[in-house]
């Protein structure tokens, strides 16, 4: 009996693959691998499923589920609302650099972001030019392409989906501008639902997202 209870506790203090945490995890395996999803800025505040009149309901609860795999642990924070950018970046490239102190392989880590977020994903990316990191961007390449972001490079191997009715476009301008870069991949998808393609967890992006993330991080 003692011994059942002696193996219950130590199996429920450890962390497994396939989990899906809203904060930094408290236990962290070296022999794992760590996916962050940073949201769009229409979600930031407390409601996970905001409306937009034009795009519908962002299904910020169903994107973590569907995106979440045996294969990895997936890291989903909800930012608060007015959260700065630049400083959100900044915690989340500090928290790359705690797996990797912690023994996590730079290519057991992916950073997927969704147009704010994606912009967010694009700084620590930036950021992490000592340690590359795989970098997934949705619909990422809007202003973080002018020459305001000029200075910002994506480093290590790098995924870009974007929907062909929306804004956000291709990343090749992006991609040129980054020359430490191991490898660059592109989608693009036609579903005619604009930047609201990714306010839902649709195959179209999220079944080649994660065939990417798998075989990046393997």
């Amino acid at each position: 009996m003692k011994f059942s209870i002696l193996i219950s506790i130590l199996f429920s203090s450890l962390s497994f693959a396939g989990e899906v945490y809203d904060k930094f995890p408290e236990q962290i395996e070296a022999n794992e691998k760590y996916v962050f999803y940073s949201h769009g800025f229409i979600v930031e505040g407390t409601n996970p499923t905001p409306k937009n009149e034009r795009w519908g309901v962002y299904e910020f609860p169903a994107i973590k589920k569907s995106l979440a795999d045996s294969q990895y642990n997936l890291i989903a924070y909800h930012r608060p609302k007015g959260t700065d950018p630049f400083v959100h970046a900044k915690s989340l490239a500090s928290d790359v650099r705690k797996l990797l102190k912690k023994g996590v392989a730079a290519n057991h880590i992916t950073i997927i972001g969704f147009s704010r977020g994606a912009f967010i994903t694009s700084l620590t990316s930036h950021y992490l030019e000592e340690t590359p990191v795989n970098t997934v961007l949705l619909a990422g390449c809007g202003r973080i392409v002018s020459n305001k972001y000029s200075d910002i490079k994506i480093n290590g191997d790098f995924l870009s989906i974007y929907e062909t009715t929306d804004g956000a476009a291709t990343c090749e301008i992006l991609r040129n501008r980054s020359p430490k870069l191991t490898s660059f991949d592109e989608i693009s998808i036609t579903t005619g639902e604009e930047h609201g393609a990714f306010y839902r967890p649709i195959t179209e992006w999220v079944v080649p997202l994660k065939k990417w993330v798998v075989e990046k991080s393997s």
